[in-house]
């Protein structure tokens, strides 16, 4: 189904004084047939207020167009069936994730025709080798990529990694390449803790081609330690790195996320096809000893 949102200008004026103007304002809507004292509830109701008195719409317009997390607003689903939505990009011989880290390469230890030999007629496998650095593709950092005393891959708890309450945060128009950074102002709105944050930008369009490696968004120290104080469970996004890789090596996201045991994955992909909220998030990696960082099958689960 379609989603829809409303854009208007609004004057609300309180019951005991003061008043409240917004030009340009969206917001979401449940359903295309809201008249404007529905669409109005829902703007107080969004916005948060108490002791209203009136409210004012100017210039309203119902427009198809994706929802961007307007609280109060809940997606109109069907609950009975399940779809779900991969988030990783494929590995493949030669793929650059990060610029100046190895690609892998994938090499054959038994072929199709040389196992004809050891089994029976008709049985034939292939058996392949992998040779990778584990920043590749989609993956999940764990705290000891950036700590030597923290848990490494073996170490996490799967139920920190699997069916998360994902808030998605549709990101595509808050950054410039002026001002690439995240802020905590954009991530204020939602309640994130226990939740798996993603961070849609958009930047993934660019994976796999040199464009990718610079300019990319980021998530700023001050939106980092808004999401440590609000109890995330997990930050991922679409991008290059969580940090800024521009900045002369400063990894504040990196250090703060991972000494709080908040796992972080990078170069998500198709974020865009999540709702703002309602999906389930699941990002396992191999439960691997001493090892901090490895790829991930990233995948969104939500009602069809």
């Amino acid at each position: 189904m379609p989603d829809y949102r409303a854009h208007f200008d609004f004057q609300i004026s309180f019951a005991n004084g003061g008043e409240l103007a917004g030009t340009g304002f969206r917001l979401d809507l449940p359903s295309a047939d809201l008249d404007e004292a529905a669409i109005a509830r829902l703007l107080v109701q969004h916005l948060g207020l108490a002791l209203v008195d009136t409210v004012e719409l100017r210039g309203l317009r119902v427009v198809e167009e994706p929802h961007r997390g307007s609280r109060g607003v809940t997606p109109m689903t069907d609950a009975s069936a399940t779809r779900i939505v991969d988030l990783s990009h494929p590995i493949r011989a030669g793929l650059v994730t990060y610029p100046g880290l190895p690609a892998p390469t994938i090499t054959p230890h038994l072929t199709r025709e040389d196992s004809r030999s050891r089994y029976a007629p008709g049985t034939e496998f292939a058996m392949d080798v992998i040779h990778m650095i584990g920043n590749t593709g989609t993956y999940l950092d764990s705290p000891f990529h950036r700590y030597a005393e923290g848990p490494d891959l073996a170490g996490l708890d799967l139920s920190t990694l699997v069916g998360l309450r994902a808030e998605v945060f549709h990101l595509e128009d808050a950054w410039t390449p002026e001002r690439r950074g995240i802020r905590a102002e954009t991530l204020l709105d939602r309640d994130v803790r226990g939740a798996a944050v993603l961070l849609h930008t958009g930047w993934d369009r660019w994976f796999g081609k040199p464009a990718y490696g610079s300019g990319s968004p980021f998530l700023t120290e001050e939106g980092v330690r808004h999401l440590v104080d609000a109890g995330a469970a997990l930050v991922g996004i679409d991008a290059l790195n969580i940090d800024d890789t521009e900045s002369g090596g400063e990894r504040p996201a990196h250090s703060l996320l991972l000494d709080a045991g908040i796992h972080v994955v990078e170069h998500l992909t198709n974020l865009g096809a999540l709702p703002p909220g309602g999906a389930r998030f699941t990002a396992a990696p191999p439960a691997v000893e001493g090892f901090g960082t490895f790829p991930v099958r990233a995948f969104a689960e939500l009602p069809a």
